[in-house]
């Protein structure tokens, strides 16, 4: 009888937690076909690689100039209401995107797409820590990852076959169904800021920013070791959007693979990181967060070297499912450290203000190392960013491994 109570108060405390993975699925999934048929439509259009490179840059550029004020709104205005408004602000979007007739009409559609997106990620983690108790959020976080790597392998099939039997504007319709679909799932979610809690009504001005940004300097200076580990993970995004920018030129030039046999090894990324997330799924209650950061930050890297040494089909495979298992061992550890040690009510601007950095760190190493590849060969800069971005790794883990800041570690057990 109490097992019988035990398992519905379990099943009943998850209820919520996985309608949201729900919507994070639906969502994700439906990104990944409008990536693929965006990239076909704009290369059908132009026959440029550069071209459909922009698409690329105008994601951080996007940030870029969302950064500096939305965490000052995101922190005053209801999350679920804003979740919902920029998942449908983004499907009107989505919708009228293949009857742009211009490339720079479509640029500035795609634009527009990225600010509410980056708006949503901050967003949507402020209210994941809102929702999810603290004991919880590891075993979230890794299915989190579970979710988003299923989308990584299933968007791309399911595009092909909406391209078989429509086309790549069918395909960006159904992203703009899907993105509704999200949205009606995030409303079933509960409110969370009525409950005893009161949204900051304060108009925001271009003081209210200033002094938000202050504020946010303040507690970085004030949390010394918050920041830093959050800046240094920031330098993790950083090495993999530079290095994976040169990924197919690597696979299809250097190792003369086929684009077929390329998109395998896509797969077979998908895989670790489903694998992985699994793995911290099942074993959440005994991985460490700094275990988790420490091992992901090392071994994500040593899976580049090994892409960057192969020269055959199997050894990038290793290198592949290296890199993506071991990353999703750092994302469900940062992810979980984040949330249990950045205060909810100024988690917007904190990861808006810090995500200024990221974006322009990413707009500066991605064309750095387009450059570079362009003088020097695409194996050799990809050998040096991987050896780099290594030695990122080693840092990160001595710091996050220094026994006297465990406390920002093991406090998650504590809830």
């Amino acid at each position: 009888m109490n097992l019988g109570v035990a398992a519905m108060s379990k099943s009943i405390k998850w209820k919520n937690p996985l309608l949201l993975l729900l919507g994070i699925g639906v969502s994700n999934l439906g990104a990944w076909i409008y990536l693929i048929a965006l990239n076909l439509i704009v290369l059908d259009m132009t026959e440029s690689s550069f071209a459909v490179s922009v698409l690329y840059i105008l994601i951080p550029v996007a940030t870029l100039c969302t950064n500096f004020w939305s965490g000052s709104f995101i922190d005053r205005l209801n999350k679920r209401n804003l979740m919902i408004f920029l998942d449908l602000i983004r499907a009107f979007f989505i919708f009228l995107l293949p009857f742009m007739d211009s490339l720079i009409s479509i640029y500035l559609w795609v634009f527009i797409i990225n600010i509410a997106s980056s708006i949503f990620g901050p967003t949507s983690m402020v209210y994941m820590t809102k929702l999810i108790p603290k004991t919880n959020r590891q075993r979230f976080n890794a299915l989190r990852n579970f979710i988003n790597s299923s989308g990584f392998i299933l968007g791309p099939s399911i595009a092909g076959f909406l391209f078989i039997i429509g086309s790549p504007y069918l395909a960006i319709q159904l992203n703009s169904l899907a993105l509704c679909m999200s949205a009606i799932i995030i409303f079933l979610l509960p409110n969370l800021d009525l409950r005893g809690e009161i949204v900051i009504s304060e108009k925001v001005s271009l003081k209210v920013i200033r002094n938000d940004w202050i504020k946010i300097l303040s507690f970085s200076k004030s949390n010394m070791h918050i920041a830093l580990v959050y800046v240094l993970f920031s330098g993790i995004t950083v090495f993999m959007t530079g290095l994976d920018s040169l990924e197919a030129a690597f696979a299809t030039r250097v190792l003369s693979l086929s684009e077929s046999t390329y998109g395998f090894l896509v797969s077979v990324a998908g895989i670790g990181i489903i694998i992985g997330s699994l793995t911290n799924a099942l074993f959440a209650s005994r991985l460490k967060t700094n275990i988790l950061i420490g091992f992901g930050a090392i071994f994500t890297p040593f899976g580049y070297l090994i892409f960057a040494f192969s020269q055959n089909f199997i050894w990038a495979s290793v290198g592949f499912f290296t890199l993506t298992f071991a990353l999703s061992f750092a994302n469900t550890g940062f992810f979980t450290f984040y949330q249990n040690n950045v205060p909810v009510n100024i988690m917007g601007r904190f990861s808006s203000v810090l995500g200024v950095l990221e974006a322009l760190l990413i707009i500066m190493f991605t064309t750095i190392i387009g450059v570079f590849a362009e003088l020097y060969g695409i194996r050799f800069v990809y050998t040096i960013g991987s050896f780099t971005f290594l030695t990122l790794g080693f840092i990160i883990s001595l710091v996050v491994l220094d026994k006297s800041k465990k406390i920002y570690y093991y406090q998650e057990n504590k809830g």
